[in-house]
């Protein structure tokens, strides 16, 4: 399993790239390559084209209702809606139950379906807590996670791969279960201690994405979501006082390679 970095800025695009967006890629058995997009914040849509030709997702999961983590769907709706292909299907995509109200709300239209074609490019499912999905070869996890609107963090299987996604949280249970021995944990850090401690229940610092990551076992901590206002060493600096596996921060266009906890010996069965 690999992860594309499209964005990752904090709260809004910043001057170097996009807002979060992480595209997930797996090859199944019978050699077919899955992509599932998890979120599209402002900003991110460009970029993704630069990747992929957008036809080719397979599915959207959207972690929460913030502009900075869904509001390029407006131009993916457009994209897929007026395609010159007129066969393309659906796009599943999951999110909490207002977002189809959301996307009208910001294109200025009564309904779901835009102007001047006969239905919706994307087929609508309503994330809750404690969910199990399967797209192609990903089983992915839901959890609610703690922040000031419905929001929730992804863990997402393949082949014996773990990744786990915070999406937007401040510390709770939940993000520490969805992280359980992951191989790859990728958490947001949008605060640093001492300059954010006045706001509770938005953010992780550094040093409380270090400490979730710490007593999940987490073998790869990538730090996202560091706004543009942030020196991204002082989250990293955090997270290393409490951490002592392998720590990164990402960058705009990064591949994340999930590398399993344990790789079968060579000749292995």
């Amino acid at each position: 399993m690999r992860i594309h970095v499209i964005g990752c800025s904090g709260s809004f695009a910043g001057p170097d790239g996009a807002a979060s967006s992480y595209l997930l890629e797996h090859e199944d058995a019978a050699g077919r390559i899955w992509r599932v997009l998890m979120d599209l914040g402002s900003g991110a849509f460009g970029p993704l084209q630069r990747l992929i030709d957008p036809v080719d997702l397979d599915a959207v999961i959207v972690s929460h209702l913030h502009p900075d983590h869904y509001l390029d769907l407006t131009g993916l709706e457009v994209f897929r809606a007026y395609h010159s292909r007129v066969d393309l299907p659906l796009l599943p995509l999951h999110a909490p139950a207002p977002l189809a109200d959301r996307l009208a709300a910001v294109v200025g239209r009564e309904g779901h379906i835009p102007a001047g074609v006969d239905r919706s490019p994307f087929e609508y499912h309503v994330l809750a807590d404690r969910q199990r999905l399967v797209i192609g070869p990903f089983e992915i996890e839901t959890r609610a996670v703690v922040h000031p609107v419905e929001a929730y963090g992804f863990r997402i299987t393949a082949a014996g791969q773990t990744v786990a996604y915070s999406g937007d949280t401040d510390s709770c249970a939940a993000l520490e279960e969805l992280a359980r021995d992951a191989d790859l944990f990728l958490c947001e850090a949008g605060y640093i201690e001492g300059r954010d401690d006045r706001f509770t229940g938005v953010h992780l610092t550094g040093r409380r994405a270090g400490q979730a990551a710490a007593r999940a076992g987490v073998r790869d901590l990538a730090l996202t979501h560091i706004p543009a206002w942030t020196d991204p060493a002082v989250p990293l600096a955090e997270a290393r006082e409490v951490y002592t596996g392998r720590l990164r921060r990402v960058r705009p266009m990064d591949i994340l390679e999930v590398v399993p906890s344990h790789t079968p010996e060579e000749g292995a069965p």
